[in-house]
């Protein structure tokens, strides 16, 4: 099954802020979107992974989500920046990237365009200008790519390693819903799991199955908390064999079941 919507994603502006040890999962925990994601980094610094490889961001940085591809980001009390979704990913690279800019000129007209962008899509403002600026934003992503210090790229993404945890993360964010277990994804890859664990440990610090767990967990956490859908149909939404062992897996992760998570909002997740 297919986690993620197909519906189109509109133009939208978020706040990136630490929300506190009950909301890590909203940020850290892996997800994906039918959509491309765009994340400004203007204050702090913390880590994120992108498709299975981590790396650390500070201020100023610009990091590239294409559509399907599973990430989740570190959010410390210092960190601030803004998550904008794209309406449209046509002429956008296929895979994602991270952009430090180091002059003070591209980063200033980084914050205008975005702060126009933001403007407009205020209730007093033209969502058809918005999306000009959006257009702009495009043409400076792709300038900035060209002229890009070929020694600011990261080879990491390039090794077998990361190729390989990139096609996992893909598989796991189209079927994560199936049940299907880490040795199932390996075999479908070529692989034994232990490559695979041993490929993600190197690449992001996790193993395989941490990565599966935790777009499993994100996805429990967003159905318990975003609709009223019963715990025993979410169990089975998300390929468990029974409620029970939802529970059980719930609970080894967040704390709490998924029932006291619902009705009495979450905690810190267990590393």
């Amino acid at each position: 099954m297919n986690m993620m919507s197909k519906q189109e994603p509109a133009l939208a502006l978020a706040a990136i802020t630490y929300g506190g040890p009950s909301a890590r999962w909203r940020t850290e925990a892996m997800r994906s979107h039918a959509g491309g994601r765009l994340i400004h980094i203007t204050k702090g610094q913390g880590r994120i992974t992108v498709a299975g490889l981590t790396n650390g961001y500070g201020p100023n940085n610009l990091i590239y989500i294409p559509p399907g591809t599973m990430y989740g980001m570190e959010v410390g009390p210092t960190v601030f920046g803004q998550i904008l979704t794209l309406p449209d990913v046509t002429g956008w690279p296929d895979a994602p990237f991270h952009l430090r800019l180091l002059d003070v000129d591209p980063q200033k007209e980084l914050v205008g365009l975005i702060e126009a962008i933001e403007r407009e899509l205020q209730p007093n403002g033209d969502l058809r200008a918005a999306n000009c600026h959006f257009g702009l934003l495009s043409i400076f992503v792709e300038r900035q790519l060209e002229n890009r210090d070929p020694a600011h790229v990261d080879a990491r993404r390039k090794t077998a390693a990361a190729q390989l945890v990139a096609q996992y993360t893909a598989m796991v964010a189209q079927n994560m819903r199936s049940g299907r277990s880490v040795a199932s994804y390996a075999e479908t890859l070529g692989v034994t799991p232990t490559h695979l664990t041993r490929s993600c440990r190197k690449t992001c610090g996790r193993s395989a199955l941490s990565l599966l767990n935790d777009s499993i967990y994100f996805e429990a956490c967003m159905m318990l908390k975003e609709t009223k859908m019963p715990i025993q149909d979410i169990a089975q939404h998300l390929g468990f064999r029974s409620p029970a062992y939802f529970t059980r897996s719930f609970q080894e992760k967040s704390g709490q079941t998924p029932r006291d998570f619902r009705q009495k909002g979450a905690i810190s997740a267990r590393s």
